[in-house]
């Protein structure tokens, strides 16, 4: 892949997740060295944000549509939501003016586990919101009102 042939293969998306999947380990094993020192209140707002704004009500509402068509918005929110860029923001933001802590990592493990453990990045504006083979699709599921 690169920037004038975006499409992966099996194999490169499976090295991908593997990427991912390292970068999913060494942020639980540095959870799990500092167990008792992750406030676990701020852990699960952090972990839980991404997937409240981000996630959710593009589900909500790409299964209440009739077609499978749902707004952009849902798409940028769940772009902006999962995207390594607003996670960084929103962590140095939050070690700049509350604390540098533990409970950050639940944004790369949130993250990473979306990508390695379920195969879940960026969505396109040109596919379904949620996973599906392009056979199992609705007529029209592939396009996205403005």
């Amino acid at each position: 892949m690169d920037a004038k042939n975006r499409f992966e293969t099996k194999t490169t998306f499976a090295l991908c997740r593997l990427e991912w999947l390292a970068i999913l380990v060494v942020s639980l094993v540095l959870a799990f060295q500092h167990l008792s020192e992750i406030r676990w209140g701020v852990f699960i707002a952090l972990f839980a944000v991404i997937d409240v704004i981000g996630y959710l009500p593009g589900a909500f509402a790409f299964r209440r549509s009739r077609d499978g068509r749902i707004a952009r918005g849902y798409y940028v929110a769940y772009n902006t939501m999962h995207s390594l860029v607003t996670a960084g923001a929103l962590a140095g933001a939050w070690a700049l003016f509350v604390r540098p802590e533990w409970a950050l990592l639940a944004l790369p493990i949130h993250l990473m586990g979306d990508r390695a453990l379920f195969g879940n990045s960026l969505k396109p504006f040109s596919v379904p919101f949620e996973p599906s083979n392009p056979s199992d699709s609705l007529e029209g599921a592939h396009a996205v009102r403005a």
